[in-house]
């Protein structure tokens, strides 16, 4: 393949991020062409994809546009899909997976269209190469993803591979922990950039502490992993990506300029978070805490807060829950002054027994729960003295 070729990208993230990760891609010197809920368009090499996967922090996947036509019915995809050169794409040696989205009265399967795709793309191969790949579900090597929408249809090329989300750092999951690429834009949402102190109470497998490290830090997310899609696909151009790696790892900065501190009372989350930190290779950067979260110790250097508690959804009983979450609002009366405080949390009904304004209340989405980002503006003294800052608290 030419790896130099300029083609539509889309690059795919979780409901309520693009905000987030239209900005990120702007901030690496794209721009943003057009964009929907789930993800942004861009134009871009196979090359660029290189930096993207391994810069981006909200993206899921990034997908190289390979082909699109109109089709009306599986006859017409074996055709299109059998008519383009993928032997220029995919070695015979290789593994190949295939994932389709259908929504078109022409067929009601998105496991047939998918298995339509694998036969016209191995047969192709076998025919131009004499073998073909293998292929399963598997999303180490190759992956082609496929949509079709009523009669229009879509290849793209997935230099991803897994989801970018799959850090690979989080070993010991420990409860209900937050995805990584959420984790980053709610630290980009609270307008984190490793300037300020953070601090993170009721921790878990220590997630938001990680992410907010390594934005600290510069260090691009996608070097943790070792295995891309994109590293599979003929034309992929193996010291051109050694040469990036080393580039963007010599970015990286070596220590903190300010604290980040993470706690938690369970024993066990704090033992999963040191541990995840360890595979992340910052675990030096992050102090650790086994207290309540109304105990952690809060620095000088003034900074943000932020929490997520349970829901009482999936996890405790919202009954009693709303005790926590009034003493959230009194830890951050007592003990955050002069900091910003967040609390992401899926359950405004709890939220509301926290007793304080809200400055900001942005909406994002932790699998298929609505959940709020609540920011408070907390400051010492009157309102008054502080110019009645919408948000301000009287402490």
């Amino acid at each position: 393949m030419d790896i130099d070729k300029t083609e539509t990208i889309l690059i795919t993230c979780g409901r309520g991020i693009v905000p987030y990760l239209s900005k990120e891609v702007g901030e690496l010197g794209y721009k943003v062409e057009s964009s929907h809920n789930t993800g942004i368009e861009i134009s871009a090499s196979l090359r660029d994809t290189m930096k993207l996967n391994l810069a981006l922090r909200t993206a899921y996947h990034v997908l190289y546009l390979l082909k699109k036509f109109s089709c009306n019915n599986p006859d017409e995809l074996y055709k299109e899909i059998a008519s383009f050169p993928w032997e220029d794409v995919v070695a015979p040696s290789e593994y190949l997976s295939v994932i389709s989205r259908t929504d078109t009265p022409a067929i009601n399967n998105s496991v047939f269209a998918s298995q339509k795709m694998k036969d016209a793309i191995v047969d192709r191969i076998s025919e131009k190469c004499g073998s073909r790949p293998s292929s399963g579900p598997g999303k180490d090597n190759v992956v082609i993803n496929f949509y079709w929408k009523d009669d229009k249809c879509w290849v793209y090329l997935n230099t991803s591979g897994k989801k970018l989300s799959d850090r690979g750092y989080r070993k010991i999951p420990h409860k209900a922990p937050l995805q990584e690429t959420l984790a980053a834009a709610l630290l980009r949402a609270a307008r984190f950039d490793g300037s300020q102190s953070l601090v993170n109470p009721m921790c878990g497998s220590g997630t938001l502490a990680i992410e907010a490290a390594l934005i600290a830090l510069k260090r691009a997310p996608g070097l943790l992993r070792n295995n891309f899609g994109l590293q599979h696909m003929i034309g992929f151009d193996p010291l051109a990506w050694i040469a990036l790696r080393k580039e963007m790892n010599a970015r990286s900065s070596k220590k903190l300029p300010f604290r980040i501190i993470a706690s938690d009372i369970d024993k066990k989350a704090i033992q999963a978070a040191k541990k995840n930190a360890q595979t992340a290779g910052v675990e030096r950067m992050i102090e650790f805490y086994v207290c309540d979260f109304k105990d952690t110790p809060m620095p000088e250097e003034k900074g943000i807060v932020i929490l997520n508690p349970e829901y009482g959804l999936r996890l405790g009983s919202a009954e009693e829950l709303e005790k926590t979450y009034k003493s959230i609002g009194d830890f951050f009366k007592n003990k955050c002054s002069g900091f910003t405080g967040y609390i992401f949390t899926g359950n405004m009904a709890l939220a509301k027994k926290v007793g304080l304004r809200t400055s900001r209340r942005l909406i994002f989405f932790n699998a298929k729960i609505e959940c709020r980002l609540l920011e408070y503006e907390i400051y010492a003294g009157s309102k008054e003295k502080n110019g009645n800052a919408p948000g301000a608290l009287e402490l």
